[in-house]
C-alpha cells in the first residue's frame, strides 16, 4: 500500500487521506483525474499514482513544483538540477511547509506536460478503502512524445480527418485509432490495483522456534 499504512482505513494506520484533482493544462478535450491518496504519501509514490491515473508510460523525467521549490529525481545527464529528492518529501510536508493546496507537476521536459494538482479536501479514510482510490476520470491521456499540447492538437486534427495529409502517417505512428474523450477507466483501475499490491506490507516470516534438547 501507499505510504502511511496498509490502505485499509484508519483502523489499519491511515488516519487521513487527501482528495486530489489533477488537470492537464492547455489540452482539449479536458483531461481530468480525481483520486484519494494517503496524506503522508511520498512524492515519488504520488508520481507513480499520477502516471497510472493519466496513462503515461513513466519514460521521462518529472518534477513537482510549489512555492518556488522543486522535487524530483536527479537527472543522470546533469542537464537539470536544483530539485529536492521526491522520495524524501511527503504530500503533507509540501502542504505544511509551503502553505499551499495547489501543486504543479511537470512530466517530460521536452513535451512539458503541465498538470495542476488541487487538494480538494482532507479527511478520514473510508472504512475498508484501498489506496490509491479512483473517484473520477475524464478524457484520454495524450500519446507520449506527440510534441506537447501543440503537437497533440495537430495529432487530433489529423486523426479525426481521413482527408488530412498526415492522417495515414498518424494512424501508422500511433498504431490504432484514438478516442480523446475515452478515459480508459478499466486500465486506470488495473494500474491502481498493481500499485496497491506492489506497496502492500510484506507479511513477516515467523521466527523459528528452538526446541529444547
Amino acid at each position: 500500500m501507499l505510504e502511511g499504512g496498509s490502505g485499509k482505513g484508519a483502523a489499519c494506520g491511515i488516519t487521513l487521506i487527501a482528495r486530489l484533482k489533477i488537470t492537464l493544462s492547455e489540452v482539449e478535450p479536458q483531461v481530468l483525474r480525481r483520486f484519494d491518496v494517503p496524506l503522508k504519501i511520498k512524492l515519488n509514490r504520488l508520481h507513480d499514482v499520477i502516471q497510472a491515473a493519466m496513462g503515461w508510460t513513466d519514460t521521462h523525467l518529472y518534477e513537482f513544483r510549489a512555492g518556488g521549490v522543486g522535487w524530483g529525481v536527479p537527472d543522470p545527464d546533469g542537464f537539470y538540477d536544483g530539485t529536492l529528492p521526491a522520495s524524501k518529501t511527503s504530500l503533507l510536508d509540501v502542504l505544511e511547509d509551503i502553505g499551499t493546496k495547489t501543486i504543479h507537476y511537470i512530466y517530460d521536459y521536452g513535451d512539458n506536460w503541465h498538470h495542476v494538482i488541487k487538494v480538494e479536501k482532507i479527511g478520514d479514510a473510508l472504512p475498508g478503502a484501498e489506496f490509491p482510490r479512483l473517484v473520477r476520470a475524464i478524457g484520454a491521456c495524450p500519446p507520449e512524445d506527440v510534441g506537447g499540447f501543440p503537437g497533440y492538437a495537430e495529432f487530433l486534427q489529423a486523426m479525426s480527418d481521413p482527408e488530412h495529409e498526415a492522417h495515414a502517417n498518424m494512424i501508422r505512428w500511433h498504431g490504432s485509432k484514438f478516442d480523446p474523450v475515452g478515459a480508459d477507466i478499466h486500465g486506470i483501475l488495473e494500474r491502481f490495483e498493481r500499485l496497491t499490491k506492489k506497496w502492500a506490507p510484506k507479511p513477516r516470516k515467523p521466527k523459528a522456534s528452538i526446541k529444547p534438547r
